[in-house]
């Protein structure tokens, strides 16, 4: 499959001497694009994984310095690092904090040397590990599923993609039949997620819809808490991290447009879930998106501490666990949960395009689903899942803080709105929206 991360590797190629960390989710991909671009871009690749060369782990847990440890490393791995031309990927580096505190060492001592690292729930041990960091000495990137122009490419929709970028670059509608098809595909992808298994399904079923195998996001998260029970401090924190988790539909589905502690037990207050909900965060499978008093520059500025919204990483797996059946998906019959699924997805496709996070409320009598920083200063955007485009909250939005431009995104087609300054986004547009 065709993944954007593939352009961001090469930049790192060409631009940047320090070892590559890539964070993501579980089961995104990484490892797959990972071997795609070692084996593609270098003459000499060599493949680590600390799962299995335990001798490997045990060498820098040893008292050895740094250089003995880097000549004893080519002896295991029966390879001259040093050889023009070479890549060395290390999978699962979170089995050794004391390798991940060295990586300075290479960025310093052995910069020729290339390095990709990646694991699973990197990003929890990168939180709680005991030795150093090394900061400035370490590229990161993050990975996430894949988004819906990704999952288009899968289905070879080379052609409809182009027409949607033609038609959102001109601002121009597109023909109904074409419109029809694209929100077909935006169904597909609610099912299927980003997933880049669950997209194989799909694929290799030719969108038979019946033989897609449904069980596979559910084995995927499965593995996420299998995963989760060896990278946490004790039995109490992994079920604190479960209720959390397992709360996230009803979040989604609160009046109150916040994240609710008291959502996931009663009586539950902030204190006895912080370390928890950080854990979930730093894993990945969810995402925070901030609340803000005033849409002012910057945002980050203006943030309620205590106010936020949770979505889950993948819309794929928020379906799974709403167990909602992929007729009433395909047929739109969701009821409530429409609205709460297209803006999960939106939040999805926002965070692969790099955009933080956040939303506006105005004393509960408007909110603005999504704030985004971008050349044209902060532009609101606001979420329907339907045709039902009635813009009460952008509009008194726009009578406080006159944006440039408004942003809805909604089953319509494209379109805007000169008098309220109103542009109209379909659903199946959304990886369009950049900085």
């Amino acid at each position: 499959m065709k993944r954007k991360v593939y352009d961001e590797l090469l930049k790192w190629k060409n631009n940047n001497n320090k070892p590559l960390m890539i964070l993501g989710v579980r089961q995104c991909g990484k490892t797959y694009i990972i071997n795609e671009f070692c084996k593609n871009e270098y003459k000499n690749y060599i493949y680590v994984n600390l799962f299995e060369q335990k001798n490997i782990v045990k060498l820098y847990n040893s008292s050895l310095n740094s250089d003995e440890k880097f000549k004893q490393l080519k002896v295991l791995i029966d390879f001259d690092l040093d050889i023009e031309d070479t890549i060395l990927f290390i999978d699962e580096i979170q089995e050794s904090e004391q390798l991940i505190s060295e990586l300075k060492y290479f960025c310093e001592k052995h910069n020729n040397v290339r390095i990709i690292c990646a694991g699973s729930l990197l990003g929890v041990k990168l939180k709680r590990t005991k030795f150093s960091f090394p900061v400035g000495k370490v590229k990161m990137l993050n990975m996430y599923p894949l988004d819906f122009e990704e999952f288009l490419l899968a289905m070879n929709q080379e052609l409809l993609i182009e027409t949607i970028k033609e038609c959102y670059e001109q601002n121009k509608q597109i023909s109904l039949p074409l419109h029809e098809k694209a929100l077909g595909y935006y169904r597909t992808y609610l099912i299927t997620g980003g997933m880049p298994e669950s997209i194989k399904s799909m694929v290799d079923t030719n969108g038979d819809y019946i033989r897609y195998d449904n069980t596979i996001l559910k084995d995927i998260l499965n593995s996420y808490f299998n995963d989760m029970d060896k990278y946490v401090t004790s039995l109490v924190e992994a079920l604190k991290i479960r209720r959390i988790y397992n709360s996230l539909p009803s979040q989604l589905s609160n009046l109150s447009n916040k994240f609710q502690y008291s959502k996931i037990e009663k009586g539950a207050r902030a204190r006895d879930y912080e370390t928890s909900l950080d854990w979930l965060e730093a894993s990945n499978m969810v995402v925070r998106s901030k609340c803000v008093k005033n849409s002012e520059i910057p945002l980050e500025g203006f943030i309620l501490e205590d106010t936020f919204k949770l979505y889950l990483s993948d819309v794929g797996i928020l379906n799974s666990i709403l167990k909602i059946n992929i007729d009433d998906i395909l047929t739109d019959n969701i009821s409530l949960y429409k609205g709460i699924i297209a803006e999960n997805y939106v939040a999805n496709q926002l965070i692969c395009n790099g955009f933080d996070l956040y939303y506006w409320k105005n004393n509960n009598k408007a909110e603005i689903d999504f704030l985004l920083y971008t050349s044209d200063g902060i532009i609101p955007v606001e979420v329907k899942a339907g045709n039902n485009t009635q813009a009460k909250s952008l509009n008194i939005y726009n009578e406080i803080y006159n944006p440039k431009y408004a942003i809805r995104i909604s089953t319509k087609e494209f379109g805007y709105n000169p008098k309220t300054k109103i542009k109209s986004i379909p659903l199946y547009a959304v990886f369009l929206l950049k900085y």
